[in-house]
């Protein structure tokens, strides 16, 4: 069986990881072409180009990338209708991966499969019926997007959130983990200013300033900042006007089943945290770490953004719960002083989270077959029937 697979930044990279794993346990002679980073390259991936120049969020934010980015579609369609796989499989990066679904599905028979449903519940409502013109399947992340789907014309399944997977930090590496950074016995924050070098230059500076107000009301707090390996040198440089306690957390520097169990200690000793919007919420979520998320885009693209939106929340943890117990400090309201409020009103009622939080991992497949088995799963019964 030949898959080709493409996923355009670090979250779709972890998805693309698992549902390899999943292939090459249901289909040992599987073998994968495309693009992706470091987990789907564990899995037997050489990546054609890297991850990262796809790595590109906001309306504004991708124009001056336009060209090159046209360029990989077109260099990424043409080698999937070369190499004509049994299935090609894309990975949330819509803007990318749907138009190189569009001119694979117009120059070829290639089945497609899209890892993500579209948030079409968000914004945008029309996508599903766009995306049904190139993509004949599409796996589900949340137990209620599959109706949307299938109501465009689309196959959907519904398999899981991979988190729910995700190894728990154990006590003794959680101690481990404060006793070789000099945590033992001090209250800590971790700070999260996103995994793409657009959204930690625009946010790094905020939460900076955010964090030492916040330190200064709190000076017992430390502040940890588990940085994601392409960021780490930017992450560096923004720290350097961050509080004097601040600490980073460095994967290059460490094998990668350390720093992976690093990161989860880090996540399940903090007190509290501050995110940008994103996959990081639900981490954030199985570690039970009480969080603010905050995030602003572009000027532009949030005046777009805001009157397209058909929702009140950005973060997946109310919207799975149906809740909004965790606070946002989204597009303006995006300043230093109200996200270091918000703080300070989550340190003081940490609990109030812990509900909402269980509630989204039950409803995401905690405790049932691996997501990425059950997304292998899926595509297997689909390209068979």
């Amino acid at each position: 069986m030949r898959v080709f697979i493409l996923a355009g930044e670090p979250s779709g990279d972890r998805l693309g990881g698992a549902l390899m794993a999943g292939l090459k346990q249901l289909m040992p002679d599987v073998t994968f072409d495309g693009i992706g980073g470091s987990l789907m390259q564990e899995q037997g991936l050489v990546s054609r180009f890297p991850m990262e120049e796809l790595s590109v969020m906001g309306i504004a934010e991708v124009l001056p990338k336009y060209r090159h980015l046209k360029r990989r579609i077109r260099e990424t369609a043409d080698a999937v209708i070369a190499s004509k796989p049994d299935v090609m499989i894309t990975i949330d990066s819509p803007d990318f991966s749907l138009r190189v679904a569009k001119l694979v599905k117009a120059g070829s028979d290639v089945r497609t499969v899209h890892y993500v449903a579209p948030s079409v519940w968000a914004w945008r409502p029309k996508r599903a019926e766009k995306m049904a013109k190139c993509i004949d399947q599409v796996l589900a992340l949340l137990p209620f997007e599959p109706p949307y789907m299938e109501a465009a014309g689309m196959a959907c399944d519904f398999v899981g959130h991979p988190v729910v997977n995700e190894p728990l930090a154990t006590d003794a590496e959680i101690a481990e983990f404060r006793a070789a950074y000099g945590l033992t016995d001090t209250p800590y924050m971790i700070a999260l200013p996103g995994s793409r070098r657009s959204e930690v230059s625009r946010l790094a500076p905020v939460f900076g300033d955010a964090v030492r107000d916040f330190v200064l009301k709190h000076p017992d707090m430390r502040v940890v900042v588990p940085a994601a390996a392409p960021v780490v040198p930017l992450v560096q440089e923004n720290l350097q006007s961050w509080p004097d306690n601040t600490m980073l957390l460095d994967p290059t520097k460490l094998d990668a089943d350390t720093a992976k169990a690093h990161k989860r200690a880090a996540f399940a000793g903090a007190d509290l945290a501050l995110a940008a919007s994103g996959t990081v919420s639900l981490e954030l979520a199985q570690a039970q770490t009480p969080m603010v998320i905050a995030y602003n885009f572009n000027w532009l693209t949030w005046q777009i953004m805001k009157r397209m939106a058909l929702i009140d929340t950005a973060t997946l943890v109310n919207l799975v719960s149906d809740t909004r117990v965790v606070p946002e400090c989204l597009g303006p309201d995006c300043q230093p002083h109200l996200i270091s409020e918000t703080l300070s009103a989550v340190a003081a009622n940490p609990k109030a989270q812990i509900d909402a939080m269980a509630l989204t991992m039950q409803r995401l497949g905690q405790g049932g077959e691996a997501p990425g088995l059950r997304a292998a799963k899926a595509v297997l019964a689909r390209l068979k029937s």
